[in-house]
């Protein structure tokens, strides 16, 4: 039980101090490049992937399904401990569970404790109050890695002569964790979920049991 807590902890103070420490030091859309492919590029989702679900009243129904996936996660991953599991999935459940309440943190509660920080760096606890209510905030994302660039031949269809990068997509550290939690499941299935051995009956059995009949 403490290994799964520990790593829970862990993720979400990391998860909490990068992202604030990035609000309160960048303004959206400002980057630091670390190194050709890895690059500090400070933004903000307002829904999910694509910007998907970012009106207001999507955004309310966004926060609320997070928040009964993170309960309904949090229940399998306290069945797999009483059970005693494999530790493995444990951890891997684990890692997406944090993952997943690190961004509910962002949506539940940025909104009120943080000012607006499109012009500006923004600040804690400001005097006016913060830039949205409660579920309302935004999810900060910032870790950027173009591993590839290039440039799509003419004849490729549909984005022929268009630049492409690999990766492009911005994401942050609960992404990262509930992505590596995911990836474990799926690499490990066959250790993390074991077929039980199927029940054979011999004929020394089958005769028996015609004698008894």
């Amino acid at each position: 039980m403490k290994k799964p807590l520990l790593l829970i902890f862990l993720i979400l103070i990391i998860d909490q101090v990068i992202k604030i420490y990035v609000k309160t030091h960048f303004i959206v859309g400002e980057e630091y490049k670390i190194a050709p492919w890895f690059i500090v590029n400070f933004q903000e989702n307002n829904g999910i992937a694509f910007s998907m679900f970012s009106g207001n009243g999507s955004k309310i129904f966004l926060s609320l399904f997070r928040i009964v996936a993170v309960i309904g996660i949090g229940w399998y991953l306290k069945f797999l401990i009483n059970t005693k599991a494999h530790q493995g999935l444990i951890l891997s459940i684990a890692l997406i569970f944090a993952g997943a309440l690190g961004n509910i943190i962002d949506s539940a509660f940025y909104g009120m404790i943080f000012s607006d920080d499109y012009f500006n760096v923004a600040t804690m606890f400001p005097k006016d109050g913060g830039y949205a209510g409660f579920l309302h905030g935004k999810v900060v994302d910032m870790f950027f890695f173009p591993l590839v660039r290039g440039h799509f031949p003419s004849w490729v269809p549909f984005w022929g002569s268009q630049d492409f990068i690999f990766f492009r997509e911005i994401f942050n550290f609960s992404d990262s964790a509930i992505s590596v939690g995911i990836m474990l499941i799926i690499f490990f299935q066959r250790k993390f979920y074991p077929r039980k051995p199927e029940a054979t009956v011999s004929g020394k059995e089958v005769s028996e049991t015609i004698q008894g009949a």
